[in-house]
């Protein structure tokens, strides 16, 4: 239900449905389906299912072994070969079903990863952090962050946190986003630790935190997670944890958590106002005001926002 409103909010800042379709990874069907839909009103994934009748057993699956066996022999060979084979050994499912097993077995070639930057409102990147300070009277804390940067105008915002738990994550998530004034396509996660409670071995997730669903439901923000493995999906995820704490944390010395917070504040104007950004050349203030026209408000504020907590 996450990935449909993805799509839907896609289809509605004016994408066509093949680019629609490029960005999701969804099938371009599926797509054309999902715009004749009803807008999504919830993120139980189970429900939808039975409410759909989803879960057929699959007459494929028992022809897995042999599709296996044929391609470990000839990875290259076409599937329309394969399905003639399958079909002599006594299959008589459709052949969608075969293709989608066939293309979720065949070893796929890695792609080199190709840099590119976001447009304008389409990307932001997000993620927490965590650092052990020494502070001036001596005492140490270990300190923990959420760190939020627009994509194309690099933008940063940075927030202390008492955890890295889900209601944490949601919270400066909704109050950054309102900071930028408003939330760009998609927001993109690198690691879901409090994003996504099961994922299959090819990254694709299984099962969404359903807080974190609902909040983002709620505030109308599309989510994309980007693997270590799959980064080209939504160009290089940079390391925004390691640049917070080489360029703040690292550089720095705090007499008690105060001045650290008061040093934070002097940072965010020092690198989004004054100084130049290394990947653009420009300041990001600069970049943010022609971005800013292309950010969408947000449905919710975040003194508004209610969190749905599944007991």
């Amino acid at each position: 239900m996450l990935k449909r409103h993805e799509v839907e909010i896609l289809l509605k800042a004016g994408h066509a449905k093949t680019e629609v379709a490029r960005l999701s990874g969804v099938s371009l069907r599926s797509v054309q389906r999902m715009a004749e839909e009803s807008p999504v009103g919830h993120v139980d994934d189970g429900a939808e299912r039975r409410k759909r009748q989803i879960g057929r057993p699959s007459t494929v699956m028992n022809f897995r072994k042999q599709v296996v066996e044929i391609l470990q022999h000839t990875p290259d060979l076409a599937t329309l070969e394969i399905l003639r084979r399958v079909r002599e050994s006594g299959y008589r499912g459709g052949k969608t079903a075969l293709y989608a097993l066939v293309a979720s077995l065949r070893p796929k070639v890695a792609k080199p990863l190709v840099r590119f930057e976001g447009l304008p409102g389409e990307f932001s990147q997000h993620d927490f952090g965590q650092v052990e300070v020494e502070f001036g009277n001596g005492t140490r804390e270990r300190i923990h962050f959420f760190a939020s940067r627009l994509k194309y105008s690099r933008f940063l915002r940075v927030s202390l946190v008492k955890d890295e738990t889900v209601e944490s994550l949601v919270r400066t998530l909704a109050e950054h986003l309102a900071s930028w004034g408003g939330r760009p396509l998609l927001c993109v996660f690198d690691r879901p630790k409090t994003v996504a409670l099961a994922w299959g071995k090819n990254g694709e997730v299984t099962e969404w935190n359903p807080v974190f669903a609902y909040a983002t439901l709620e505030m109308g923000v599309g989510v994309e997670l980007c693997w270590p493995y799959r980064a080209q999906q939504k160009g290089s995820v940079e390391n925004l944890v390691g640049f917070v704490k080489s360029s703040f944390f690292k550089v720095r010395r705090f007499h008690d958590k105060e001045d650290l917070q008061q040093q934070l504040e002097e940072w965010h104007r020092a690198v989004n106002e004054e100084r130049p950004c290394r990947a653009t050349g420009i300041t990001p203030a600069v970049r943010l005001a022609e971005e800013a026209p292309r950010l969408r408000a947000l449905k919710v504020q975040p003194e508004q926002l209610a969190l749905r907590i599944p007991v």
